[in-house]
């Protein structure tokens, strides 16, 4: 599915259109929920790959991360459902400083 974050690609932090790759919100066993619900953005790559520090994958409790977690939240609530349905399905709370439910 396509985002239902981003209509342009353009990195979701800096609006750049360079060096851009596909980042899955909510990763590990929710990857596939990301996928499913379009709960993805572009990031450049010195925000995305993991073998730079400060890149959300470096850094996962970082404050990059958490505004897209927090934005993937909001959208997934706006176009699919109540914070209870993301909650049973993401196992987290996101807007609430991420406590696992």
């Amino acid at each position: 599915m396509k985002s239902i974050i981003q209509e342009k690609k353009e990195c979701f932090v800096t609006g750049r259109r360079d060096t851009l790759e596909e980042h899955h919100i909510f990763r590990g066993p929710n990857r596939k929920h990301s996928e499913k619900y379009g709960l993805k953005v572009w990031l450049i790559k010195v925000l995305h790959d993991p073998s730079i520090p400060g890149s959300v994958h470096a850094d996962p409790k970082g404050e990059i991360n958490q505004l897209i977690l927090r934005a993937g939240q909001m959208a997934f609530e706006r176009v699919h459902g109540s914070r209870e349905l993301f909650v049973k399905i993401f196992r987290r709370n996101w807007l609430d400083g991420g406590a696992a439910c």
